[in-house]
């Protein structure tokens, strides 16, 4: 048991819960905000954690769970487990080698890392970090789209340069969201000497300079159309809670689907992930993985998820609470951490294999009682 797990078993809270407080004991308390919060009253922020407390498990037994495998693979590349990295911007604020450091502590779990646009380090950067670790460690590339074609595809051509496997689009952010905590510290720029390095030397720029992450209201599904024409990488949408756009999503080709909220950053209030996941994976009806992301703080989250239907999950905030308190290998305890969670939770309810996890292990919280 390492020291954090002993520390946080004193608090009476679970590893993760205690990482995040050490990690916000470092960090510039506006930086912290700015990692930690979301939009207007965090209501979607706090709702995506209770979502999970608000179910419960209903554990088989006398089922051998011996011999069972956690790897899949996402998009056909392999994981160790049914989780990712999801995309998160700036990691230099929370440690010195930023998404260099990300890279190496995921490639070393054996995870797919989403890089993001918004990155303190050139996405060509971040995955040859993670193959110094792992030759086939796998990064995909997350981005916005931009009002100026020639923007966007340049974008993808980065992505393919630098040996991305897939390109995750984030659909949910037609303008900016109102986050008060960044109000609050006045929180608009990054520190003197850090940019989000991806934005640099695009067109309409002179020489290195930097644009803008750009935002806006014209896009529809014709513009999902044309990025297929621009890219023979997989395309995932990430950013879906309804299932009619589930649906839309299966029609206009998108290979896989996130269910998220942007970690309660984007629209408040709106549903919690979990809450969103069944209706949205009955839409699908498995012609394409369902992902999902927000809230995910334990190993028993992972295990509801995959039973509600989710193919795998994502994780954001405690990564980055990993990579602030230990760097690579910071990242690398949270994901171990998480995957001893997730294969104890498995073999407690008698799951011998991940097909076996539905619907049927779970219940509402105080709805089974003996």
């Amino acid at each position: 048991m390492t020291s954090e797990h002993l520390r946080a078993a004193e608090a009476g809270r679970s590893p993760l819960s205690a990482l995040e407080q050490r990690a916000r004991e470092l960090l510039d308390p506006a930086h912290y905000d700015y990692f930690a919060g979301g939009a207007g009253d965090e209501i979607t922020l706090a709702d995506n954690e209770h979502a999970f407390r608000r179910l419960a498990l209903l554990p088989r037994v006398l089922r051998d769970t011996t011999g069972r495998s956690s790897a899949i693979d996402l998009l056909g590349d392999p994981s160790s487990m049914p989780v990712f990295v999801c995309p998160t911007a700036f990691h230099r604020l929370a440690h010195p080698d930023g998404e260099r450091a990300t890279a190496r502590g995921v490639a070393a779990a054996g995870l797919v890392m989403i890089a993001s646009m918004a990155g303190t380090v050139p996405i060509g950067e971040v995955t040859a970090a993670a193959r110094e670790i792992d030759r086939d460690a796998r990064v995909w590339f997350q981005l916005y789209l931009h009002p100026e074609p020639e923007v966007t595809e340049e974008l993808v051509r980065r992505g393919e340069r630098a040996g991305c496997t897939a390109l995750v689009v984030t659909v949910d952010s037609p303008v900016r969201s109102r986050r008060f905590r960044e109000d609050l510290h006045g929180f608009h720029d990054l520190p003197a000497g850090m940019y989000a390095e991806n934005m640099r030397g695009l067109p309409g720029t002179t020489g290195n300079g930097l644009r803008s992450i750009a935002m806006s209201a014209e896009f529809t599904w014709e513009h999902l159309r044309r990025l297929r024409e621009l890219t023979r990488l997989p395309v995932v949408l990430k950013g879906i809670l309804h299932p009619e756009d589930a649906r839309l999503a299966v029609e206009h080709g998108a290979d896989a689907i996130v269910v998220s909220n942007h970690g309660g950053r984007q629209l408040d209030p709106a549903s919690a992930t979990l809450d969103a996941l069944p209706a949205i994976s009955a839409a699908v009806a498995g012609r394409i993985p369902v992902y999902l992301d927000g809230g995910v703080r334990r190993g028993s989250d992972v295990v509801l998820a995959l039973a509600l239907g989710a193919t795998a999950v994502g994780v954001g905030r405690p990564v980055l609470w990993g990579l602030t308190v230990g760097g690579d290998k910071g990242v690398t305890d949270v994901l171990d951490t998480l995957r001893s969670e997730f294969e104890h939770t498995l073999t407690m309810c008698g799951v011998a294999d991940l097909s076996d996890l539905n619907a049927d292990l779970v219940t509402v919280r105080g709805a089974a009682r003996s």
